[in-house]
């Protein structure tokens, strides 16, 4: 069984798409040498990460893409 579940994951991420995505960037960032934020008694990155989520320690936030797309845009040099 894993644990935590997956519907207590669920809980803190909105669904299991971004929960992936979230999960696999902070075992990435483990990987990279990042110091873990929750005591677990594990050595996988990805079972601390998961850990680290149920906890509440790692956050995430969406960043809205514009409508229009980029070659569409007219270039204002950086003015808006």
């Amino acid at each position: 069984m894993i644990q935590p579940p997956l519907s207590e994951l669920l809980k803190k991420i909105d669904n299991r798409y971004t929960l992936v995505n979230v999960t696999a960037k902070r075992a990435r960032m483990l990987t990279n040498g990042a110091q873990p934020l929750s005591a677990v008694k594990s050595d996988k990155d990805v079972t601390i990460a998961i850990h680290e989520i149920n906890e509440g320690k790692v956050r995430y936030r969406r960043i809205k893409r514009d409508a229009e797309p980029a070659e569409k845009r007219q270039d204002t040099g950086g003015i808006q």
